[in-house]
């Protein structure tokens, strides 16, 4: 039987654009599905004892610097530390794999090319114009699904995903959950799929 990945993520996290093409080849390979779960760092954070990049000690940003160089050496990836346009609020973007997930259709696509647009384009996703050409390169309607992304019933499941976050123990992006089991952080991702292959028992919080 398929399991399922639990995925809670932000555009706006360099780290949940390192794992993400690495955590859907391993989901494929698995068969296992994907339950994508945008959320809003900006709600999480306040509530699970995170601080946001601007705030925490200069030590500890400089030590950020340097794991993201050793990632993306590590992942063969080329990206911007600091992206132009970056920080920017990341709801809409997010809000739009939930309008895509609304109509059934996999939002994949679509957030495998923001995070390549925000990090390897330095493209300020927080600009709805912006957002609306990602789509239409994904091949999706832009126009529609920004309109859709602000409606009231998504920013309703994106609220619920912040929630559900904190109750299943997730404080960061990406968090990967399986079995009700946190993988926090995509350098956890090859423990991920070693859980997936074999089978064993979650390991959970006592």
């Amino acid at each position: 039987m398929s399991r399922t990945i639990s995925y809670y993520f932000t555009v706006v996290s360099p780290w949940a654009y390192i794992g993400h093409d690495l955590m859907t080849r391993i989901a494929r390979k698995h068969d296992a599905a994907i339950d994508y779960r945008p959320v809003n760092l900006g709600e999480v954070f306040p509530q699970s004892g995170g601080l946001p990049l601007a705030k925490r000690h200069p030590l500890r940003v400089a030590y950020r610097t340097v794991e993201l160089k050793r990632w993306r050496e590590k992942r063969g990836l080329n990206f911007a530390l600091k992206p132009r346009g970056w920080p920017f609020n990341p709801e809409l973007a997010d809000c739009v794999a939930l309008a895509l997930l609304a109509r059934g259709e996999d939002p994949n696509v679509y957030l495998a090319n923001a995070f390549r647009a925000v990090f390897e384009k330095e493209i300020n996703l927080g600009e709805a114009a912006n957002v609306a050409a990602v789509l239409k390169d994904a091949g999706h309607d832009g126009d529609v699904l920004v309109a859709d992304a602000q409606s009231q019933p998504i920013r309703d499941a994106y609220a619920a995903n912040n929630k559900a976050a904190l109750e299943t123990g997730v404080f960061g992006s990406p968090s990967y959950v399986l079995d009700g089991e946190v993988f926090w952080g995509q350098d956890r991702i090859e423990l991920l799929d070693e859980a997936l292959a074999s089978g064993r028992a979650p390991f959970l919080p006592d």
